[in-house]
């Protein structure tokens, strides 16, 4: 089999007409020859950091979309369904992906749970690490997230790191905001790279410690503009919704990194040479040897993706996709009694006193990272009320694994003027989490929730609208287009109750993450990051 056209070459930054010779999907040659082609072919693309589940559809519905976009290759982290389901969750996975011809290379998730300061669904130790490195599918230690027990050099992690390093794969890192000696003592264990870098400083100070930095384009967290210069080697997308991935994948981050400035060449090792020699991937240039995964693109801008080959077969050509994606359901993984409005009351300690002062949970746009504040909040009949008024509203975490735990708090930024919303999406366990202007509208969205078996919920006293997501409470078996009009009607309604956030749940699934900066909730309470502990929510009552 021969493939014709103009040949992008990543080791030389030369664009020449060539003639590619295939067999049994693998490159046998290649030769220049003189001729004119209008096309450029250029090695598969390949995201090096991406959590399928958080598009909030399955591996092989993912691959229906991605496959156009030029994507070739993923290196999934499964620790979303990990902590949801453990092996049986990552198994599903990898079975799913088994039905696509989009190559899914998958890490061993590092940390389920992510840390002791929330409920999970399961545990995977040292021992679950080696099968999983044992199989060829599984290419690296998924993201050391835990970078406080790495510091402390707790048995746990430190014997999962040694796993890896037995099976001589990659360790994946997780270190927002780590610097000085603590970063040090992170890196020295052999964690190799960072997709948590937010500042062009803080990625310099973690190459110098020899670290990789995957410069992260996705749905929450905007890096690319900021670390364009900071000799990053990776682009990724860590969390793409499905709204945003029917806009593009890499092929529109390349888009962007060379409207930002990068030099196209070293744009495109950073989706194609870099991640395959990392994580020892037999892909990544158009040289002998290598797997026969090929995009034709129209040009060195746009980067429209034309025509797609993987192990030497057309997949995706004249727009049409010669795939079609066929996922198995999966029983429930919600196991939680329906919520009653008084389960989300914060109840004051003394009913006499008239207000109180609170620890608030402030949010940004396009981050991750969470602030702090204070507020001085009304108590009626003995219940700390929120402000609509100042924007504080009420957030709270509902435990979905049988124990029935709720943690209520505080937030600040989300604008909502009338009603509540509600998603089983919820890094990194997954419990329930909704925000709300009071507890009679954050009930109604728990308990739709509950009844659609996982998913989102926005209600207001107009409107109500869902998303079901009943694969483990993270995914939908419908196609990437269906999830992706739902998601936006879904956002669009939180939109008219007040909410400016561009992702409304997507910041949500965030709030619960007690191992990014600086202040989360989970269903054990409100939790300060920066400290590592817990804290009460009422400083004091008046």
């Amino acid at each position: 089999m021969i493939i014709k056209g103009n040949i992008l070459n990543v080791f030389t930054d030369e664009i020449y007409p060539g003639e590619i010779e295939i067999e049994h999907g693998i490159i046998q040659s290649i030769k220049e020859v003189n001729k004119d082609f209008n096309d450029i072919i250029v090695p598969g693309f390949i995201d090096a950091h991406i959590h399928i589940e958080s598009s909030m559809v399955t591996p092989s519905r993912f691959a229906e979309i991605a496959l156009k976009h030029g994507t070739t290759s993923v290196v999934a982290d499964p620790h979303e369904i990990a902590n949801v389901m453990g092996v049986e969750g990552i198994d599903y996975m990898v079975n799913d992906a088994k039905h696509t011809p989009l190559k899914f290379y998958f890490s061993a998730p590092s940390c389920v749970p992510t840390t002791k300061y929330e409920t999970s669904g399961a545990e995977i130790d040292s021992e679950i690490i080696d099968n999983l490195l044992s199989r060829p599918e599984f290419v690296s230690l998924g993201e050391v997230m835990d970078y406080y027990g790495v510091i402390n050099e707790n048995k746990n992690i430190i014997s999962k790191i040694e796993v890896a390093k037995k099976h001589g794969k990659p360790i994946d890192g997780h270190a927002p905001l780590l610097s000085g000696k603590n970063l040090q003592k992170y890196v020295k264990h052999g964690i190799s790279t960072d997709h948590e870098s937010t500042t062009k400083r803080e990625a310099e100070e973690k190459r110098r410690m020899g670290m990789k930095i995957m410069i992260r384009e996705g749905s929450e967290s905007h890096t690319l503009e900021e670390l364009i210069h900071s000799n990053g080697e990776f682009i990724v997308s860590d969390d793409l919704r499905a709204d945003d991935l029917i806009q593009g994948h890499l092929d529109k981050c390349l888009r962007k990194a060379i409207d930002f400035g990068m030099d196209p060449f070293e744009a495109i090792r950073l989706v194609t040479l870099n991640p395959a020699e990392h994580y020892n991937l037999n892909a990544g240039s158009i040289s002998p040897g290598k797997c026969a995964d090929l995009v034709f693109i129209n040009n060195l801008e746009d980067f429209k993706v034309k025509r797609v080959i993987i192990n030497g077969n057309t997949i995706f050509k004249k727009q049409k996709l010669l795939y079609r994606a066929k996922p198995k359901p999966l029983a429930t993984t919600l196991h939680i009694t329906p919520k009653k409005p008084e389960d989300f009351d914060l109840k004051a300690k003394n009913p006499s006193c008239k207000s109180a002062t609170v620890n608030v949970i402030t949010v940004q746009d396009n981050t991750i990272i969470t602030g702090r504040s204070s507020a001085k909040l009304n108590i009626d009949k003995g219940i700390i009320k929120p402000s609509v008024f100042e924007d504080v509203l009420k957030i709270s975490v509902v435990e979905r694994y049988g124990g029935n735990t709720i943690a209520n708090g505080f937030v600040k930024g989300y604008g909502i003027k009338n009603g509540a919303i509600a998603s089983s999406v919820s890094h990194d366990s997954h419990n329930i989490i909704t925000v709300g202007t009071n507890s009679k509208y954050m009930a109604r969205a728990t308990n739709k929730i509950i009844e659609n078996k996982g998913g989102i919920a926005a209600i207001s006293n107009n409107d109500k609208l869902d998303l079901p997501l009943p694969i483990a409470g993270l995914m939908s078996d419908k196609p990437v287009a269906d999830v992706a009009k739902n998601s936006t009607e879904l956002n669009e309604l939180v939109h008219k109750m007040g909410c400016d956030l561009r992702s409304p749940f997507t910041t949500l699934s965030f709030m619960a993450l007690s191992v990014v900066p600086s202040l989360k909730i989970t269903n054990k309470g409100l939790f300060d990051v920066d400290a590592n502990k817990f804290i009460n929510v009422v400083q004091h009552e008046d």
